[in-house]
């Protein structure tokens, strides 16, 4: 994906060089456009990374010490440590088995007089199920930010996802369907209180040169991944449709096979594969079996956050989600990127065919 704009890259990369300005300059102010734009919110501020992102979001909606913030129990690990840092307590709830992401249902039932937030985390690239979190947040006055790292450009009920919390937070990971050339990360929100906060609180409290209002952090999106990112975002909605065909192709060719499990899309998402994720009782078998002709897989995620070493102090052991635990022992991720052809699909289904 990236041979086809190296020109473009190289030019952009070329552009920041030749003005001799890297901080907060230009290329940051018309990525923030172009990205609040796409993602159809009114504001979107740059920020180093999208943990980054999280603890910012966090932080501008005044969490604290003690507070209690409700996360999917299956989600990446960043997720419970941007609630961390602000001394707050990660609450866990058990995802929907078919779609992966959290379950709308089960959230109320962890709802207590501290809890002050929800992340919802669009999961593999599908959104959640964005209204029914929405009126409940409405119903307990709760924040909500979503975790939209791997779902630029999907949506619910035809809104955007990371435009319908109160302020969201997205990655741009190399490997993400937007992906910087390093580290860099956005907020996105329709509240212009909170996205003036975020904009003192990402540059060392300060609106105004070595006047610092709050205490604050460096955590400012990079110029030259801001440029790097304007050329890739005109591409992404292609290439958003071409995991999509890929994902049709594997849809087409898997479906009934063996125990496989396909990806489901709940009823009003829609899903850009950032992940095209299978499950099977017989995963490590799959994956050793794939791994030897030549088909490289992963796991997301092996081990859920609860289970985490950095976590044992909250207490949870093997049994505690038990949904959780069976999407960590069951799934596995397929190949998947912009510029895949039909035939390596075809040798990647007849493979896993073979298999079973």
């Amino acid at each position: 994906m990236h041979s086809k704009i190296k020109s473009e890259m190289q030019n952009a990369f070329e552009n920041v060089y030749d003005h001799h300005w890297y901080i907060l300059g230009n290329e940051v102010d018309q990525f923030e456009q172009d990205y609040a734009s796409f993602n159809q919110t009114k504001y979107c501020i740059g920020v180093s990374n999208g943990l980054d992102a999280l603890f910012l979001a966090l932080k501008a909606c005044n969490i604290d010490y003690g507070d209690e913030v409700i996360v999917p129990s299956n989600t990446y690990i960043a997720t419970v440590l941007a609630v961390s840092y602000l001394g707050a307590l990660p609450v866990f709830v058990e995802p929907d088995i078919n779609t992966y992401n959290i379950d709308p249902s089960k959230i109320e039932d962890a709802v207590t007089s501290r809890t002050k937030a929800i992340i919802p985390v669009n999961l593999y690239g599908q959104c959640c199920e964005m209204q029914s979190i929405m009126e409940l947040s409405n119903k307990y006055k709760l924040f909500v930010i979503e975790d939209n790292a791997q779902s630029q450009g999907s949506s619910f009920n035809s809104k955007m996802a990371g435009s319908w919390g109160h302020i969201n937070a997205t990655s741009f990971y190399p490997g993400k369907n937007l992906g910087a050339l390093g580290d860099a990360g956005a907020i996105t929100t329709d509240n212009f209180q909170l996205a003036e906060r975020i904009k003192v609180l990402r540059n060392y409290g300060s609106q105004k040169k070595y006047f610092n209002e709050v205490i604050g952090h460096n955590m400012r999106l990079d110029e030259l991944q801001a440029a790097f990112l304007r050329v890739k975002l005109k591409s992404l909605l292609d290439w958003t449709k071409e995991r999509q065909q890929i994902a049709s192709w594997y849809d087409e060719a898997l479906c009934g096979l063996g125990d496989l499990v396909l990806p489901k899309i709940s009823t009003g998402a829609t899903h850009v594969y950032h992940l095209y994720v299978i499950r099977s009782e017989k995963r490590n078998a799959l994956q050793n079996f794939l791994n030897e002709k030549g088909i490289g897989t992963l796991i997301h995620y092996p081990v859920p956050p609860y289970l985490q070493e950095a976590y044992q102090s909250l207490g949870y052991t093997k049994g505690s989600f038990p949904i959780a635990e069976k999407i960590a022992d069951t799934c596995l991720s397929l190949p998947i990127w912009p510029g895949m052809q039909k035939d390596e699909i075809d040798y990647i289904s007849e493979t896993i065919r073979e298999f079973f």
